[in-house]
């Protein structure tokens, strides 16, 4: 099989497609033919070398996919042989509290990604996918899904009339913002593109703020809710925006944090926080209960994650940098089948 790996050093110019051999499964394992890879923010920090300096290497990047069972191990009752199956982001946890040991079994560092023609998994850590969402729409839910899932539904508890804030138009806000307006909550959304506001607009969001024209976006999203506050705000933008987003929040809100595209150390007046009650929930994606609740979901109301590029097997270089660039609007995908 090929795959795509980072070798020789980290960087962009450090990935190539190689040739491994094609894995067999083990008891308890299922080898899962991949069709279509969704990318992250996290796998561009793990090729550059910035998210674990320390990580070894060669590595085949990229947490997201999906693909076929072709074939299962002994004791694999969960799924069988043609069944068209996501991995979960960290393999061994699937329910319950995250451990250190859990969160140390994550596809794309520490353990080899979805970047391959052929993957081998353990048959627990899968899970099927609705049938009516294309393989490049299914490849987005295991980051991108799941984390809005965890932070809106499992911690956040979001519900209609509620008012949430997200943050720019990447994958989590983008599925945040779709997930809310299936939940019945109002929807404030930040960019600095008109044009993608009005997609976001399309999409159901409520208030579109553009924060370049108005820099002031967190006071702004205060504004728009009467001056009471948010009830939630998606943070995936980190030191640049957590001020903002601390303005914008309502005593006794939530605010999500899951990135930190804007840096990751920021100097936080506690009094602000202490005073008003907010509630700060870090958010690690989540575990193999919470994507099957998202799929439940994802069903009941024909949810489709919204793709903004799909890129060749062996134009994972431009994808990533597109990825880098902040230009494009959902998710960035890779078509594993596809060679240009």
């Amino acid at each position: 099989m090929k795959a795509v790996v980072v070798a020789g050093g980290f960087g962009l110019d450090n990935l190539r497609v190689e040739e491994r051999p094609d894995p067999e499964p083990g008891p308890g394992d299922v080898v899962v033919e991949m069709r279509a890879v969704s990318l992250n923010y996290r796998d561009l920090l793990m090729v550059r070398g910035s998210y674990n300096p320390r990580q070894p290497l060669p590595l085949i990047p990229a947490s997201d996919g999906v693909g076929t069972v072709v074939a299962v191990g002994s004791g694999v009752t969960r799924v069988g042989v043609g069944d068209r199956v996501c991995p979960i982001f960290a393999t061994g946890w699937l329910s319950g509290e995250p451990s250190r040991d859990k969160l140390k079994t994550t596809l794309g560092g520490p353990f080899d990604g979805t970047l391959c023609q052929r993957m081998k998994i353990g048959g627990d850590a899968v899970v099927r996918v609705p049938s009516f969402l294309s393989d490049f729409e299914a490849a987005c839910l295991p980051c991108a899904g799941v984390t809005a899932w965890s932070a809106l539904v499992t911690h956040g508890q979001l519900t209609a009339g509620d008012t949430l804030l997200a943050l720019g138009t990447g994958g989590v806000s983008i599925f945040g913002l779709q997930l809310a307006k299936a939940l019945g909550a109002r929807v404030v959304i930040t960019s600095s593109s008109d044009d993608k506001l009005e997609r976001a607009r399309e999409l159901g969001a409520d208030v579109l703020l553009n924060y370049r024209r108005n820099p002031e976006w967190g006071k702004a999203a205060r504004d728009a809710t009467g001056g009471r506050g948010v009830d939630h705000v998606l943070e995936v933008g980190g030191a640049a925006t957590f001020g903002h987003s601390l303005r914008a929040v309502r005593p006794g809100g939530t605010i999500s944090i899951i990135g930190n595209l804007g840096g990751g150390s920021i100097e936080l007046n506690l009094l602000g926080v202490l005073m008003q009650n907010i509630r700060l929930q870090g958010v690690i994606v989540g575990h193999r209960e919470s994507f099957e609740a998202l799929i439940r979901a994802v069903e009941q109301n024909q949810l489709r994650p919204v793709v903004d590029r799909v890129f060749g097997f062996d134009e994972v270089k431009s994808a990533l940098e597109h990825l880098a660039s902040g230009n494009h609007f959902g998710k960035v995908c890779v078509d594993i089948t596809a060679r240009r």
